[in-house]
């Protein structure tokens, strides 16, 4: 019986140090495989207003009264990012530090909007994010007029009123790569890994010409 116990031990234990160089193994190729993929840019949608388009200046009231001009030029000189959130998005809350930190740190103009006929569940909402001093809108037809479908939803717009980016934006790369797709002139950053792979697979005599 003590033989058959001791058995099986050792039987279980060589299973554990197998088992646990197979996960060190695995977890390897994992983070290897995360450096090799590039990083995905804005879902961009084929609908609504196209990028390299000059944008129609819509002017709305903002939930704390002021007039807020979405598209068209920018008196101010600066880039306008409007990211569309909801009360009901959790992926839309953990974005909004993101949206501001990058502004601030990219000197854009930050406009917030949404949709919804309950004002008093908005002015909630800005409350508990703590962008009070920020712009948002609740307009159905800004949305309408960007083919909003999902959220978050995010827009960048030159200070000439030039749509330089627009996409479905779930993570921090995402609103990154609308930045990226206005400074480098490229529509969006799976286009501009394209390029890059195109040139890399690119023959050395040709790139050499």
């Amino acid at each position: 019986m003590t033989e058959t116990l001791l058995v099986s031990n050792i039987i279980l234990w060589c299973l554990v140090v197998v088992l646990s160089i197979v996960v060190v193994a695995l977890a390897r190729q994992v983070g290897l495989l995360h450096e090799r993929v590039a990083p995905a840019g804005a879902l961009m949608p084929t609908n609504g207003p196209k990028v390299g388009e000059l944008t129609k200046a819509m002017s709305l009231t903002s939930l704390q009264g002021e007039q807020v001009s979405v598209g068209g030029g920018s008196d101010s000189g600066l880039a306008t990012l409007v990211l569309w959130i909801s009360p009901t998005c959790p992926i839309c809350k953990s974005l909004v530090p993101t949206a501001r930190s990058l502004a601030g740190h990219e000197k854009l103009r930050l406009v917030f909007a949404s949709d919804g006929d309950k004002p008093e569940k908005h002015q909630a909402y800005v409350k508990d994010l703590r962008i009070e001093k920020f712009s948002y809108v609740v307009s159905q037809s800004l949305g309408v007029a960007y083919a909003v479908s999902k959220l978050p939803f995010a827009a960048l717009i030159d200070a000439n009123g030039i749509l330089q980016s627009k996409g479905l934006v779930n993570t921090r790369e995402h609103l990154e790569s609308l930045v990226e797709s206005m400074e480098t002139g490229i529509e969006s950053l799976q286009n501009y890994m394209h390029l890059v792979e195109s040139e890399t697979e690119r023959p050395v005599t040709e790139q050499a010409s």
